[in-house]
């Protein structure tokens, strides 16, 4: 079926171009903003070559076509005549009729989605130098860890250490854009917050340097790698430059409103905000800690239980704060592994449908969505097979804990974040490869087994 007739077909089953608000594209899905729900045609809409899935979510209605069809269906949707609109638009459209916790959730990824490349890069310095400095490795070219240079060690710092030090003025900077202020305000005030002249926030937590104190009780350090303080300051930031910009004559716009926000922002994001959120952050980093730490991996295995579950309700974005807060303050990531087992074991389950199934469509669906997965994408496995069929996505959740159960028990760290699966591969390159490995391979192939065993015939299809 040609791509121009699948988007005649999904246009007709969405109850023609007229009951659609807009339409927009992220990397797998087409987003559509529906104006009467009552009028799409779901079933009609899952049984159109190349459509691996449809849910609606977040005021959205979304169809799981897969990467690069993606692209060309919407082409071709835009060219019979139906609005258009960025992804960031139908955001704010989908939004306004959430829950405010929905709202808060995604106004978190809103600001760290845009960060995480770098964090990923960084990620990935992480790991190649953990690669390049084990001994086996030095060993193949004659060399011991003793014979690196001073140098060498210098240039993989600036790779691995900048993007944490400055990661105040990413965030404020995001921070300052999704809430309606000037960017590069944002970035100057993060810049302040990590200024060289203030305590190294790193030395002041391993007792070396000690605070400022102004007025004898309020401490004062550098805020290099603070997430929380960072993005409490960006968004009153923002807030307050809308209100000064209001007040302020054109003329004077220029000078006069960067100079207030800046002021003012500093002297309260050093003397309340930081000194306040700074220890909120440090406790929750440390309950993460304490969670992960459970014995016997039982904080794994909850974890990657429960993660999917989250990814289903849209508000799995929170993770990317806890993600980042970990590396920040720990330099590791224990987060990813688990949710990679978690994402691995759903490929499983899908892979069980689709090797068990007589159906053609579905057995083409499932091995599709499989290496969907295997590149960390798990939306056509998750809502075009496993949710479809309940059992399979319940016992992927049970094939997570047991993979996340296994990382935990492993101790393994992530040096970074945003990849899973095969990609993630690169963040384990430090000697903990062949447990990543093996994690993974557990994962796959505990969805797998309990799918194929109790989760799935081709009865359900006939019942569905």
């Amino acid at each position: 079926m040609s791509n121009q007739l699948i988007a005649q077909k999904l246009v007709g089953a969405l109850g023609g171009k007229e009951n659609i608000e807009s339409v927009a594209h992220c990397a797998t899905r087409l987003r559509v903003i529906i104006r009467d729900e009552n009028q799409v045609q779901k079933d009609e809409i899952e049984n159109i070559d190349k459509v691996k899935g449809s849910f609606f979510n977040s005021g959205q209605f979304q169809v799981i076509l897969g990467t690069g069809t993606v692209n060309k269906v919407y082409e071709e949707v835009i060219g019979l005549g139906v609005s258009s609109s960025t992804t960031s638009e139908q955001k704010s459209a989908a939004t306004a009729n959430s829950n405010v916790f929905a709202r808060i959730v995604r106004t978190f990824g809103d600001v760290f989605v845009p960060i995480i490349p770098v964090l990923v890069a960084t990620g990935l310095f992480m790991g190649v130098r953990g690669l390049l400095t084990q001994p086996q490795v030095l060993a193949w070219f004659g060399m011991a860890p003793a014979d690196i240079s001073d140098n060498f060690i210098l240039f993989t710092q600036i790779l691995t250490d900048t993007a944490f030090i400055f990661l105040p003025a990413l965030i404020t900077m995001s921070a300052f854009k999704i809430f309606g202020g000037t960017p590069m305000i944002g970035l100057v005030l993060g810049m302040m917050l990590v200024f060289p002249g203030l305590p190294n926030a790193w030395g002041v937590a391993g007792g070396d340097v000690e605070p400022i104190y102004f007025f004898n009780f309020i401490p004062v350090v550098g805020y290099q790698a603070s997430v929380i303080p960072a993005f409490i300051s960006g968004f009153i930031g923002a807030k307050l430059e809308q209100k000064v910009r209001k007040f302020i004559p054109d003329t004077l716009d220029l000078i006069v409103t960067p100079f207030i926000t800046l002021l003012t922002m500093i002297v309260v994001a050093l003397f309340v905000i930081g000194p306040i959120f700074r220890s909120v952050e440090g406790s929750i980093v440390q309950a993460i800690v304490a969670l992960l730490a459970w014995p016997f991996g039982l904080g794994g295995a909850l974890i990657g239980f429960f993660h999917q579950i989250i990814v289903v309700t849209g508000v799995h974005h929170v993770f990317n704060a806890l993600e980042v807060g970990l590396l920040a303050e720990h330099g590791f990531n224990a987060f990813n592994p688990i949710i990679a087992a978690a994402m691995a074991a759903q490929g499983g389950a899908a892979l069980a449908v689709g090797l068990k199934t007589k159906s053609p469509k579905l057995k083409a669906l499932s091995f599709s969505s499989f290496t969907a997965v295997m590149l960390g994408i798990t939306e056509p496995a998750i809502f075009g097979i496993n949710l479809r069929y309940v059992r399979p996505f319940v016992l992927g959740l049970v094939g997570g804990a047991i993979g996340g159960f296994i990382a935990s028990l492993l101790g393994l760290r992530a040096t970074g974040m945003g990849i899973t699966l095969v990609p993630g591969m690169l963040l384990y390159l430090d000697g903990q490869l062949l447990s990543y490995l093996l994690t993974m391979v557990v994962s796959i192939g505990s969805g797998f087994a309990l799918t194929w065993l109790f989760g799935f015939s081709d009865k359900m299809l006939e019942n569905k």
